[in-house]
């Protein structure tokens, strides 16, 4: 998952790229194992915020 080191890094190799684009952090720590019901579950509610989640 994306944290906000992972941010920071994007932005350091690509801030031109980035220029006008919008990156969401979701702030979800990177602990959970491969599809991980409790994170399955917590990346639809977060990610609905921004996206269409279909069911």
């Amino acid at each position: 998952m994306m944290e906000r080191k992972h941010l920071r890094r994007l932005q350091a190799r690509f801030s031109s790229e980035l220029i006008g684009k919008q990156v969401i952090c979701l702030g979800i720590p990177d602990e959970y194992g491969f599809m991980d019901e409790e994170l399955i579950d917590l990346l639809k509610s977060t990610v609905s915020d921004y996206i269409e989640v279909p069911d």
